[in-house]
């Protein structure tokens, strides 16, 4: 199988990449737009022959089309994550995250892929936010495209994995590096779901093998208390306040809310940083 990755020299990409060749895929491309970190992905990865690498933005349809030449799965995971980033730059984000996956769409129709699955986030359900409402975009985007053409797309749908580039846990382990005295925590009554790469990567590559195209998988998660997540990384926290795109409590859909899903204990969250 061919498989390209977008935003696929991330957290999530290069896990997702390690996988496929594990489990002995023939061909992996990469396409990003950060040639330092495919530079260093390189690295990590030695030089396996199956490897393919496009550096390239998912602004770029063009460049998208020639890529998926080939291509039997596209794996979409690039997009402007960070909420502050889309709260100042929104334009950029719709640029990004709901452009992009027009360009995703139609290249992958365009070169014949078969299946295509986008990550979403949990920021997309009742969306707060400038990210929020662009990943709520793209989700429709990516299932109504469903109705034309032979590729077949599916959605997955998930918070924030813990220790990726977008969860607080490495900026809290370098400022505990760095010698900070408390913690900065904007509620510590707000709840979050939690999520590990592994979980992150086993969703898509199970919905990968087992979709019809229209699905939007969601898992089921534990969820902690921001304040308990602190706790267990021995440290004090001051409140710095919420922002107002900025949810309390997040959402994957009716009925399954962070504040309302299994609770972590803080010494549970303790044991699951060893693993993060």
């Amino acid at each position: 199988m061919s498989v390209l990755i977008t935003g696929g020299s991330g957290a999530f990409g290069t896990a997702f990449a390690r996988r496929l060749l594990t489990d002995g895929c023939d061909r992996v491309c990469i396409f990003s737009r950060g040639e330092k970190r495919q530079a260093e992905m390189r690295d990590e990865f030695g030089s396996d022959a199956r490897l393919r690498w496009f550096i390239g933005d998912v602004r770029d349809r063009d460049r998208l089309k020639r890529a998926m030449d080939g291509v039997e799965l596209v794996v979409h995971a690039a997009a402007l994550k960070r909420i502050e980033v889309g709260h100042y730059n929104p334009i950029e984000m719709v640029n990004t995250n709901v452009m992009g996956a027009v360009n995703v769409i139609e290249a992958a129709q365009d070169a014949g892929v078969a299946r295509v699955v986008a990550l979403s986030t949990d920021k997309a359900w009742q969306p707060v936010s400038a990210y929020g409402h662009s990943k709520a975009m793209a989700e429709s985007l990516f299932l109504a495209a469903n109705n034309t053409g032979r590729t077949r797309f599916a959605v997955t749908r998930y918070g924030n994995v813990s220790g990726s580039s977008g969860s607080v846990i490495p900026r809290w382990r370098k400022m505990i590096a760095d010698g900070v005295q408390a913690l900065p925590v904007t509620d510590p009554e707000c709840t979050r779901f939690w999520m590990l790469m592994s979980e992150a990567v086993e969703l898509v590559v199970s919905t990968a093998k087992t979709m019809r195209g229209g699905e939007l998988a969601i898992p089921e998660l534990p969820a902690y208390r921001v304040g308990d997540l602190a706790e267990a990384m021995g440290v004090p926290y001051v409140v710095t306040g919420l922002h107002g795109w900025e949810k309390k409590h997040e959402g994957m859909r009716d009925g399954m809310t962070s504040d309302i899903a299994r609770r972590m204990s803080v010494d549970e969250l303790r044991e699951a940083l060893k693993h993060v």
